[in-house]
């Protein structure tokens, strides 16, 4: 007996090909979007490779988050919404609107769509994009509770994209959602098992320090979470009651230096880590940079601030129990140095 049909936003994605994984091993029927059907053997192969079961139960079908077409489509038949695409583009960026309208316009087009579907629930990938950025540093704890201040120092068009986007997710609900249940899923810088070719997300600072693009490390702190616990927790989400109307922080443990992240990477990229990065630039020097190259901006308002996180309503809501942050580190590092996606 097959479960619920759930539909997966960016089926070629990161978080995204992890959720259809663990939907297909949980027994789910899945549809995903991807923007043209001409990307589906790709997507397909992708997931075999990553040790996918029950193929037959994954469909796909064409979508954009930039129009309307084929959304209704997607959602036709399904009892709830994964909506994990959204554009990935986090440090300095020329057009802000390049990111921020289709994540924005994209989510509530896929609500709109949810709504007149009569689909129970729409669970949203936001990000820790949208609580913990634009603050002073304290010795807060960032919950729930908090949203990002988008006129504070280091918010970049990412999260500029994240908050709107969520925001605007809300007040829909709130506005015009009806029947319609959302919840929504905050995680930190997401590591661990590659999937294909493409290296996404956080698993960047990885692949930078293996290639040696990063001689060495800035004095900055990066709380993270496992992709593998990610995809977890949307599922749970999607399956609890009570998540209906929640947001969850997903984070693990304290946030750690880059120079740590480099030794766990440096531990478990066997010979391939010799490029690894054990120095550390120091703030004066990153900052002077910073006035000429504007990638480095972002990262300026936080050298040497560590920022705190509590993952306790994810624990007691959703019973979710993620790894350890270094588990996720390994894993990436691993999976890069297996599928050779470094250089030489």
């Amino acid at each position: 007996m097959h479960r619920q049909r759930v539909l997966v936003t960016g089926g070629s994605g990161f978080i995204a090909g992890h959720c259809i994984l663990q939907l297909l091993e949980q027994g789910y029927e899945v549809r995903s979007t991807i923007r043209s059907l001409a990307q589906e053997a790709a997507v397909r192969t992708v997931l075999a490779d990553a040790g996918m079961i029950c193929g037959n139960r994954l469909s796909f079908c064409a979508a954009d988050l930039l129009f309307d077409q084929g959304w209704a489509e997607a959602v036709h038949d399904v009892g709830a919404v994964l909506h994990v695409a959204s554009p990935v583009r986090p440090g300095h960026v020329e057009q802000e609107d390049n990111v921020i309208v289709p994540a924005r316009e994209g989510t509530l087009r896929v609500l709109r769509a949810a709504r007149a579907a009569g689909v129970k629930r729409v669970v949203l990938t936001s990000a820790f994009h949208a609580v913990g950025w634009g603050r002073g540093h304290d010795d807060r704890v960032f919950t729930e509770q908090d949203w990002t201040n988008l006129d504070g120092p280091g918010v970049d068009a990412y999260g500029k994209s994240k908050t709107l986007a969520e925001r605007a997710a809300w007040d829909f609900i709130a506005a015009e959602g009806r029947t319609i249940e959302l919840t929504t899923m905050l995680p930190v810088a997401v590591m661990g098992p590659v999937m294909g070719r493409d290296i996404s997300g956080a698993n960047h600072i990885i692949q930078r320090m293996l290639d040696g693009a990063m001689p060495a490390v800035p004095n900055l702190f990066i709380p993270i979470v496992d992709v593998r616990d990610v995809a977890q927790a949307h599922i749970l989400a999607m399956e609890h009651a009570s998540a209906a109307g929640e947001r969850f922080l997903l984070s693990n443990g304290p946030a750690l230096a880059l120079r740590e992240i480099g030794t766990v990477v440096r531990d478990s990229a066997g010979a391939s880590g010799k490029r690894v990065p054990t120095r550390t630039i120091p703030d004066p020097v990153l900052r002077a940079l910073a006035l000429i190259k504007p990638d480095l901006r972002a990262f300026v308002p936080d050298l040497g601030y560590s920022k705190k996180t509590s993952n306790e309503k994810a624990r007691r809501i959703l019973g979710w129990a993620p790894r350890m942050p270094a588990e996720a580190i390994a894993a990436a590092a691993r999976s890069m140095v297996e599928m050779r996606l470094l250089k030489a």
